[in-house]
């Protein structure tokens, strides 16, 4: 089966140091990988290097529902990119432009079967989104 790819980005206020160390280290990503005000990140590791596991907890604040996505690293170029497979096998890619004071992020990430592609992209827009609001308020 072919696999589908979706593609997301935001422009975020930021240099990309900044945004690297925002996006990548747990004591932050607990802080914006979420997609609404009703859930949170409660906890996140992150072995960032070839081989090293990216692992999140996401749950509904009122404790109706959680998951815990996992994910190996392909690769990673400090502050250009980083590729990583999640445990379904599907893989995601993140490139990170400089562009002086700002730096645009963009998510390639391949689709999973159950649910609706613009579902699927409107959830990881608004990880993204959340994201940006975080770094520009930080």
């Amino acid at each position: 089966m072919e696999k589908t790819l979706l593609k997301i980005n935001a422009q975020i206020v930021a240099n990309v140091s900044e945004v690297w160390e925002y996006y990548t280290n747990p004591s932050h990503i607990t802080k914006w990988n979420f997609a609404s005000d009703d859930w949170h990140c409660p906890s996140a590791e992150n072995n960032l290097r070839v081989g090293g596991t990216y692992r999140v907890r996401m749950e509904a604040k009122d404790g109706s529902f959680g998951f815990d996505l996992e994910a190996t690293y392909l690769s990673i170029e400090p502050g250009v990119h980083m590729t990583y497979v999640m445990t379904d096998a599907r893989a995601v890619f993140i490139s990170m432009r400089d562009l002086g004071k700002e730096t645009l992020v963009e998510i390639e990430f391949e689709a999973e079967q159950m649910n609706a592609l613009e579902l699927q992209k409107a959830g990881w827009q608004a990880i993204l989104n959340n994201f940006k609001k975080y770094v520009e308020q930080v």
